[in-house]
């Protein structure tokens, strides 16, 4: 069992970092089209002052919520830490809204959990 969260672990660095790097890309775009977009509007340049905020917002609440816990729960798997399993259930749970490949993180990670669960529970005496 412990290949598994050696395996999940790097799952959850590689995707963490994978969102991040998402984000700054697309911070970057944004950042380039939103001035050309603003010139372009006209009269209409109103919609942008809460339209830039709602990104960076959108932006935030996906670095704070799923990337960085996903970069914590990885790490702390790969270290053996025994809270790591636990949090890597909460972001495997919420990654499994992110059809298709989340979906399949979310379900091994669940997998992962209750075979880990079931070994720790034969194992400890009755």
């Amino acid at each position: 069992m412990e290949s598994h969260k050696r395996i999940l672990g790097i799952i959850y660095i590689v995707t963490g970092i994978l969102l991040l790097f998402g984000m700054m890309i697309a911070s970057f775009f944004i950042s380039l089209i939103i001035p050309w977009l603003a010139d372009a509007a006209g009269d209409e340049q109103w919609v942008f002052t809460w339209l830039v905020p709602l990104f960076r917002t959108v932006a935030i609440f996906i670095c704070v919520f799923i990337a960085l816990p996903s970069l914590i729960a990885g790490w702390g798997l790969l270290n053996g830490r025994t809270w790591a399993m636990t949090l890597a259930l909460i972001v495997g749970c919420l990654r499994l809204f992110s059809f298709p490949i989340g979906t399949a993180i979310g379900i091994y990670t669940i997998w992962v959990y209750v075979e880990d669960s079931r070994q720790k529970q034969n194992t400890s005496p009755a």
